[in-house]
């Protein structure tokens, strides 16, 4: 029987030999995935330390939450296949699943529901937040400020150690996001703030808040509906990405919720993270015309040409995106539902993934549609506007966020998180005073 510790079972030990010594590193196993090289005690026993630019072979942490085998395109939540979940489950289920650990029976699902349409108000005082922002603002701005603000409405969220006062903050930050960042589209284009609606589900209210105006009525479209709820589904976390990871950093250090999700917030801001849905619409504007596809394809395979086929592939996923194919169906519906099947962006799109999929350079580098190359078509198709793609995002991943500071809060010895570095600096050298600098 294997031996234990604290962070999982010992399933075997790792040699390592540097010149004269010797240490011998626990090897962990998990449930699933590839197994750990336990080195806390690699620098007490040899000196050293690892060596892992932007921790690609590190093992960060612990988790039971999100599994991803990208060699085999399976991501998991909690154990549920994302599949399954984007087609059988609504966000508000996903959601508690990620937060708690298993899908709610009814009783606690209709009370956790209500609980987030009680919490989707903003203190009133909120409003004038925004307006101490330019009308140009981009929405992440707004998004990130206003959520790092909100610990100051809810000074009990500081007192981490509160398991009641940890859930209570979950709640609120799921139920409160979307409405800051619909409000944020809405101050950018100049439009009078929608409030939640208690009477639709998260994903209704959430596109009343986004489209409706005083002066008409506003329908929820159910196709679009379900396709913002799947849109949220497949973007609610991703294992220990580099806003994930943020998260965790900064809640190792004790800081309150509202003030870790914006630092999530803040990272997911950086194009190379949020914002490839968005580079797939440059893309597409790029190209133009369908007429321009062959040409722009020997661009791509032209290595030194710098030009790159935006959402196709993906750093963890190597065979496909299990997101892609739920995403695709629903691009379609949508498509079909508002009658873009003729316009030429989507024409272009679908001519583009039909000529790349058929090419033997993809192929064989397995690079096919991602979930960003289809998400980004249906923001497109529902009207909204590129710059709010990355709040949508952050909409989405704030119950992944949470989730995931959640557990690093509650396991046992959890530690500051402290990276080390291999310094190249200047050695020791001697001040010189200015006067006898020269």
């Amino acid at each position: 029987m294997a031996d234990h510790d604290i962070n999982g079972p010992v399933s075997d030990t790792a040699s390592l030999s540097i010149g004269e010594q010797r240490a011998v590193l626990p090897v962990l196993s998990g449930t699933l995935g590839p197994d750990v090289v336990d080195i806390r005690k690699l620098t007490a026993e040899t000196g050293l330390f690892s060596y892992d630019p932007g921790y690609g072979e590190t093992a960060s942490c612990r988790s039971a939450i999100t599994f991803i085998d990208g060699d085999k395109g399976v991501l998991l939540h909690r154990g549920y296949p994302i599949e399954q979940l984007a087609t059988g489950a609504s966000f508000i289920e996903t959601a508690y699943l990620l937060v708690y650990g298993e899908l709610p029976g009814r009783e606690e699902y209709l009370r956790f529901q209500q609980d987030l349409k009680e919490q989707a108000l903003l203190h009133e005082q909120i409003r004038n937040f925004f307006n101490g922002f330019r009308r140009d603002a981009h929405p992440m701005a707004i998004l990130c400020g206003t959520v790092a603000a909100l610990s100051a409405f809810y000074p009990e969220a500081v007192d981490i150690s509160n398991e009641a006062s940890r859930d209570l903050s979950t709640r609120r930050l799921i139920a409160k996001v979307p409405t800051i960042a619909a409000w944020a589209y809405k101050y950018t284009v100049g439009e009078p703030f929608v409030y939640p609606d208690n009477s639709l589900s998260f994903s209704e209210s959430f596109l009343k808040m986004l489209f409706a105006r005083p002066n008409a009525e506003y329908k929820v479209n159910p196709v679009l509906a379900r396709a913002m709820d799947r849109i949220l589904i497949l973007h609610a976390d991703h294992e220990q990405n580099a806003s994930t990871s943020t998260v965790r950093l900064v809640g190792s250090t004790g800081a309150n919720p509202f003030a870790c999700v914006a630092a999530g917030i803040a990272a997911l801001w950086g194009p190379a993270h949020g914002g490839a849905n968005e580079a797939v619409l440059g893309m597409l504007a790029q190209i133009g015309t369908k007429e321009n596809i062959p040409a722009f394809i020997e661009q791509v395979k032209n290595r030194e040409s710098g030009v790159r086929l935006m959402g196709f592939g993906h750093r963890v996923y190597k065979n496909f995106d299990p997101r892609a194919k739920i995403m695709e169906q629903t691009y379609l519906e949508v498509v079909a539902e508002l009658g873009l099947e003729q316009d030429p962006m989507f024409d272009l799109a679908a001519e583009l993934e039909r000529i790349a999929v058929n090419d033997p350079y993809f192929v064989q580098r397995r690079l096919y549609p991602n979930v960003d190359f289809y998400s980004g078509l249906i923001l497109k198709a529902m009207g909204i506007p590129t710059s709010m793609f990355t709040v949508l995002f952050a909409v989405a991943r704030t119950v992944g966020w949470i989730s995931q500071w959640r557990e690093m809060i509650e396991e046992p010895g959890q530690r500051i998180g402290r990276p080390r570095q291999l310094y190249v600096g200047q050695t020791e050298r001697a001040f010189t005073p200015l006067d006898a600098r020269g």
